[in-house]
């Protein structure tokens, strides 16, 4: 008997296209940040190599920080999917799925704190190098969109450019750029909710409680919306995905001091990296 079957697809094949994909919509992010509108000069693609570059950078080494802290812990996961987007960012970041239940506390812990500070480590990185390609311009006129700061992002400027006079900012350079929206993500990933990878460390570090610090962090978007509309946007999604984060297999075995140390330093870096209004408007 003839087997008509078509073959499947290698699972990869699916990463790989969404990839491509990726890196295309940030190569045109990259160039319309450079003033130029690629979909008149196609030739000048090239100028959005370097957020492009940053960016993915960034995205993929928190993806697979993940992914590889998962296979060490045997945990079933899947490679990342990066996510195509038409906007100024070029992307809506990037994923991997969890195929199985978390093990223990130590495997949730390690799998939720890898990414993010991974990815900080590589955006940050990628910020000293921004600034130092970066300059200082005169403020944009009135209407005109300009990006808030976190506490790091607050000192790394000083240390560049130290207190800038009324009027001034500073231009960041695409690069700068990118390593903005890196630990705007690494802090928006840190929320500890849901499934979020700060409501991973959250549950491995405080078991049950957790959800006391997930409520707390859902009324607290809830009242940052009254700065920026998208806190409000960020609370539904945690309601939609659920507050409650699941427990592992097996649940009763505590953090020893060591993994107890990464949970607060991945706290200290939501703390230093959260932006309160990411965008502003000049008045």
């Amino acid at each position: 008997m003839e087997n008509n079957k078509q073959p499947e697809l290698p699972p990869y094949l699916v990463n790989i296209f969404f990839f491509l994909a990726t890196v295309f919509t940030t190569l045109i992010a990259g160039t319309i940040q450079k003033g130029v509108n690629p979909m008149k000069d196609f030739s000048r693609l090239y100028l959005g190599i370097p957020f492009s570059f940053a960016l993915l950078l960034i995205l993929g080494i928190h993806e697979f920080g993940h992914y590889f802290m998962a296979r060490q812990n045997k945990v079933k996961v899947t490679l990342p999917y990066f996510i195509p987007a038409p906007s100024l960012l070029g992307t809506f970041g990037a994923v991997i799925k969890i195929k199985e239940p978390m093990p223990n506390k130590k495997a949730l812990l390690e799998i939720g704190a890898a990414g993010p500070l991974a990815g900080f480590i590589v955006a940050l990185l990628v910020v000293l190098v921004g600034l130092s390609l970066s300059k200082v311009g005169h403020l944009p006129g009135p209407g005109s969109i300009i990006l808030g700061e976190s506490l790091l992002f607050q000192w790394l400027g000083k240390l560049f450019f130290g207190d800038l006079p009324s009027g001034y900012d500073v231009i960041l350079h695409p690069i700068a750029f990118a390593g903005w929206i890196g630990l705007m993500v690494t802090a928006l990933n840190l929320l500890p909710a849901g499934q979020l990878d700060g409501g991973h460390i959250a549950y491995s570090f405080l078991g049950e409680k957790h959800q006391l610090v997930a409520k707390f962090t859902l009324v607290f978007l809830l009242f940052m919306g009254a700065l920026w509309r998208g806190w409000l946007v960020w609370a539904v999604l945690i309601l939609l995905l659920g507050v409650r984060h699941p427990p592992p297999l097996e649940d009763m075995t505590e953090l020893d001091p060591k993994r107890k140390i990464i949970a607060l330093i991945s706290l200290a870096i939501l703390v230093v990296t959260f932006v309160p209004t990411p965008i502003k408007v000049v008045m």
